[in-house]
């Protein structure tokens, strides 16, 4: 599908904003410019801000045009309100990532695990636990259960490479959106193990629960991530909804 003007105006200044052409607090040049520069019209022009501004990149300020209000975000942090694979934010993050499968099953949901991850007793889901490395450093271990039969053909190979990108460039699925819920828990012996965390150091592991949909509605991932606490940090722009 062709990208639309207003996109490509919005990727054109987040782009620019992140190369530092506009410095931190600068203005960016008035809306008549703007317009001139991309040859659109003022709603095209406000539509593209709009999205910069929900994604905190800029601010608008009456009477006086938008303002640059991006810093880079860490290179361990997360976005919170986006659905980005672990891959993609090392790559966002100019970091080398990788990833390691210890375990690659196929099982049937028990009533235990439907109470943890929504999905309805017996669904057929595949179980596998990764750990995911940044630069060589072990920060996150993922226990997935994906849906059978909205992933089918899932592999220990697409597993090690990228699940997301096998789901929307193969199967062409459309990833939607994502519930989260973030809590601290005891850390276990398998964290222990494989995160090479000194439990006499910390003994709680920042934990990251997720279910997501589909275009279709349909729940086709539940995970569990655990975080290491001295690198764990997420990232998320809020707006405040005017009430009138």
């Amino acid at each position: 599908m062709p990208k639309t003007i207003y996109e490509t105006i919005y990727k054109d200044l987040k782009q620019k904003i992140e190369d530092g052409v506009f410095a931190y607090q600068e203005l960016l040049p008035s809306e008549n410019t703007l317009i001139q520069n991309y040859n659109c019209s003022r709603n095209t022009l406000r539509r593209a801000v709009s999205v910069l501004v929900s994604d905190g990149y800029v601010q608008t300020m009456q009477g006086k045009g938008v303002r640059n209000i991006y810093q880079p975000v860490d290179q361990t942090a997360f976005t919170i309100g986006e659905i980005e694979s672990f891959k993609e934010s090392a790559e966002r993050n100019g970091s080398r990532a990788s990833t390691k499968v210890i375990l690659f099953t196929e099982i049937e949901i028990n009533e235990r695990q439907s109470r943890m991850t929504g999905f309805p007793v017996g669904s057929e889901v595949y179980y596998i636990q990764r750990i995911h490395y940044l630069d060589d450093v072990p920060l996150i271990l993922n226990h997935n259960y994906f849906l059978k039969r909205a992933v089918s053909g899932l592999t220990k190979e697409i597993a090690e490479d990228s699940i997301y990108r096998y789901l929307e460039q193969t199967l062409h699925m459309n990833i939607v959106n994502s519930k989260r819920i973030m809590t601290v828990e005891k850390m276990t012996e398998i964290d222990e193990k494989y995160l090479n965390v000194n439990v006499a150091d910390y003994n709680c592991m920042a934990v990251i629960s997720s279910q997501t949909y589909n275009g279709d509605g349909v729940m086709f991932e539940y995970t569990q991530s655990r975080h290491r606490p001295d690198h764990f940090r997420f990232y998320d722009n809020a707006v405040r909804k005017t009430i009138s």
